[in-house]
């Protein structure tokens, strides 16, 4: 067989071939496997000029190496043309061989060209801020709700002229008992009760041990709020191993019951409401005396009786009392000039009552749907 006898050049030759079988009998006898080349319309420059095409068309990555696949692949119609080279005359072997291998060079670098100005392209964009955008409003934290109700404590007795002060959370023997006039067979000091790091150092029980400290080193009159965290060996629905405690102390010349009182009502009121009211209990502390507890109408029913409240009507919130003479005779202060008053809350204990939580462990459970709510 032959090939068209015009001289063709490189670029234009009709070379391009497609094998057609033998119809099966054939009378010369020819095995029925055996093909004959046949020239078609198809030619090399036309597989180039369809892969251009196609190449122009595609839109990313994928697209071109579908492309590379088709027409460089073991089944690809460039890979074909190669194949069958052989199914030529001789004479025209050579030109069509490397005109073919010209144009698969050519489709390998345009295909890899392709690839690299599509990959840069996507970086460009997915790097790119499109201004036009409607921007995107992140969404705000927000503070822990102990820290709030702590934040609130403290401004509300910032306003009354009360310094916030704080002390150390891993506190000694002395400071945690001895100079509140704790002592030594008092309960509280039972290891059931509290965290000994060593015989003599303790994680504070509460932040009474800031009250010593600061009235060694400073004279009446004094007035101190002490925020922070305490340790106990307590855990259950409203007692945590650790949790926080705001500590109040007033001493000058002068103070009264009548002055705690007063306070502890501004306290309340601004806290919670003006109605919510308060009663005082007489209780016991080794570093106050006199001594109360102090409990505000629950919050919840109002008073009428409820299950938070255990049907009483009031829920206890914090205690208090006079400045013991034996705390001032530790620390250097004249018992007949000043007296003063001190008293103690546990923060979790408000912030239940303020939002209406009853499980203590809630506010450490870490529960993003819980937390968001404040």
């Amino acid at each position: 067989m032959s090939v068209p006898t015009a001289t063709p050049s490189p670029v234009t030759a009709r070379i391009t071939v497609v094998l057609v079988p033998l119809r099966r009998g054939d009378r010369n006898g020819n095995n029925p496997n055996h093909y004959r080349a046949t020239i078609v319309e198809n030619t090399i420059e036309r597989i180039y000029a369809d892969a251009m095409d196609a190449l122009a068309s595609a839109t990313d990555v994928d697209g071109v190496n579908e492309l590379s696949i088709q027409y460089l692949g073991r089944k690809g119609r460039v890979t074909h043309f190669l194949r069958n080279i052989s199914s030529l005359p001789a004479e025209e072997r050579p030109l069509a061989g490397k005109r073919a291998n010209e144009i698969k060079r050519s489709l390998e670098n345009e295909f890899k060209k392709a690839e690299e100005r599509l990959t840069s392209s996507t970086q460009t964009v997915t790097d790119r801020i499109d201004v036009s955008l409607p921007g995107r409003v992140p969404e705000k934290g927000s503070l822990h709700p102990i820290t709030q109700i702590t934040n609130r404590i403290c401004n509300i007795f910032s306003q009354m002229g009360f310094d916030v002060v704080e002390g150390p959370e891993v506190e000694t023997d002395y400071y945690n008992f001895e100079a509140l006039n704790i002592p030594n067979n008092h309960p509280a000091r039972d290891m059931q009760d509290t965290f000994y790091v060593s015989d003599s150092v303790v994680l504070r029980t509460h932040t009474s041990p800031t009250q010593p400290r600061v009235m060694e080193k400073r004279k009446p009159p004094v007035r101190i709020i002490a925020p922070g965290k305490v340790y106990r060996c307590d855990s259950d629905l409203t007692h945590t191993p650790m949790f926080h405690q705001v500590e109040g102390l007033l001493v000058d010349r002068h103070v009264s019951f009548s002055d705690l009182k007063g306070t502890l009502a501004a306290f309340v009121h601004q806290m919670f409401d003006e109605e919510t009211t308060l009663r005082f209990r007489p209780s016991f502390f080794p570093f106050t005396e006199p001594s109360a507890e102090v409990d505000i109408r629950c919050v919840i029913c109002r008073g009428k009786g409820c299950r938070v409240c255990s049907h009483t009507g009031w829920l206890e919130v914090l205690g208090s009392g006079m400045v013991h003479p034996a705390v001032f005779e530790n620390v250097g202060y004249d018992t007949s000039q000043y007296t003063g008053f001190a008293f103690g809350m546990g923060v979790e204990r408000i912030a239940m009552l303020k939002y209406g939580i009853d499980d203590i462990r809630r506010y450490f459970d870490n529960d993003y749907r819980f937390l968001s709510q404040f």
